[in-house]
């Protein structure tokens, strides 16, 4: 069953999938890594100082689109319903949505970072730290995303709303993730990584709650 919702769930997400605009995230992610030198103008060394908080906040910012489809469209169309029926928690759905949330965002993120980084003209070290961090505070990002994307699915103008909540809730990853590239965020990778942990394993039973209170209201 896991294996099916999972299945499922990416054929939704990914891009190309049913669900449509799976490629946003990353189109938007890269426009703003092309567009962020032409704001700033040429200066190599300025490019090189801020180019790895910019991607971090694209990153953030590419986190929030697909956030529309997530949930509110399975929950109108009574795909929880379904699920309730033959056994299936919300919690269990919504930690399988999380996972595949994750793989439709995530890994492509992480591949365009590359070329970003050569846009804004990062060294191998400030890539390899901005890659690990992305790593560790992505799911942390997909967490928030999800368990906002629930709580707000059944509200009239709930995509709004959820992307003006994921912001502050993710502003504790974005300043670890972007401080572990200063001179003295040795830890901030790490710590990183702790949040992600953390709202991985709050997300779905959140999340679950959210669902069921909305089926049965």
């Amino acid at each position: 069953m896991i294996a099916t919702l999972l299945r499922r769930d990416l054929g939704l997400l990914l891009p190309g999938g049913r669900g449509g605009g799976g490629v946003l995230p990353l189109l938007f992610f890269l426009a703003v890594a092309m567009l962020y030198p032409f704001a700033v103008g040429p200066d190599a060394q300025l490019l090189a100082r801020t180019g790895g908080g910019v991607i971090w906040v694209a990153a953030l910012l590419a986190a929030i689109l697909p956030l529309e489809k997530l949930v509110a469209g399975d929950l109108e169309a009574g795909v929880f319903d379904q699920l309730h029926l033959r056994g299936v928690s919300e919690e269990l759905a919504m930690a399988v949505r999380l996972l595949a949330h994750w793989l439709a965002f995530a890994p492509l993120l992480l591949l365009a970072t590359i070329p970003a980084a050569a846009l804004l003209g990062l060294g191998e070290e400030t890539v390899r730290t901005v890659l690990l961090g992305l790593l560790a505070g992505t799911p942390g990002l997909a967490a928030v995303g999800l368990a906002v994307a629930a709580l707000t699915a059944s509200l009239r103008g709930g995509a709004a709303l959820a992307g003006l909540m994921v912001i502050p809730l993710a502003v504790p990853i974005l300043i670890f993730g972007a401080g572990a590239l200063s001179p003295t965020g040795e830890g901030g990778i790490a710590l990183t990584g702790a949040i992600s942990l953390v709202l991985v394993a709050l997300a779905p039973l959140a999340a679950g709650a959210a669902i069921r209170a909305a089926r049965e209201g």
